[in-house]
């Protein structure tokens, strides 16, 4: 067996060099798409809760909403408002349905009345988008088409 010259063990050490800092870059590079995939996992984990925690609080919302139409109570109106602005701050945001054409995507027609077909004639309960997803369908009454004529 051949003793290996200074100059071969020295190509050899460059070799296994380049081959570890290879398998380094690319441990580094699975650990840092390791790091983002965990984050976004904790980003989708936390807006999942809160996406439930929002859902169990519309109806409270709705209700408050309801009250506000009966009384004319400024401090009820400024915590409506507060909890919007929370609501908002979350991505939550209201479905405009007032003289929109009916969405089967975001609305749920519970009722049908005489007006411009396919029109929203009336909101019966509001519907929420969280950033872009749907939230809660928006209920309404859609117009089917009749015209009341006058004689």
């Amino acid at each position: 067996m051949a003793k290996k010259t200074k100059q071969e063990k020295t190509k050899e050490l460059e070799t296994q060099e380049k081959e570890l800092e290879g398998q380094l870059k690319r441990t580094l590079a699975d650990y840092q798409n390791l790091e983002k995939r965990v984050a976004l996992e904790k980003e989708e984990l936390i807006k999942s809760a809160n996406r439930g925690l929002i859902l169990r609080i519309l109806p409270a919302l709705d209700t408050l909403e309801l009250a506000l139409k009966h009384t004319q109570d400024d401090g009820l109106k400024l915590s409506i408002m507060k909890i919007f602005d929370v609501l908002d701050g979350e991505g939550v945001k209201r479905i405009e349905t007032k003289d929109k054409d009916f969405d089967p995507t975001i609305m749920e027609a519970v009722q049908t009345g005489e007006g411009e077909e396919n029109r929203v004639l009336e909101e019966l309960s509001p519907g929420y988008m969280l950033d872009d997803k749907l939230l809660r369908p928006a209920q309404v009454v859609v117009g089917q088409g009749k015209l009341a004529t006058s004689n």
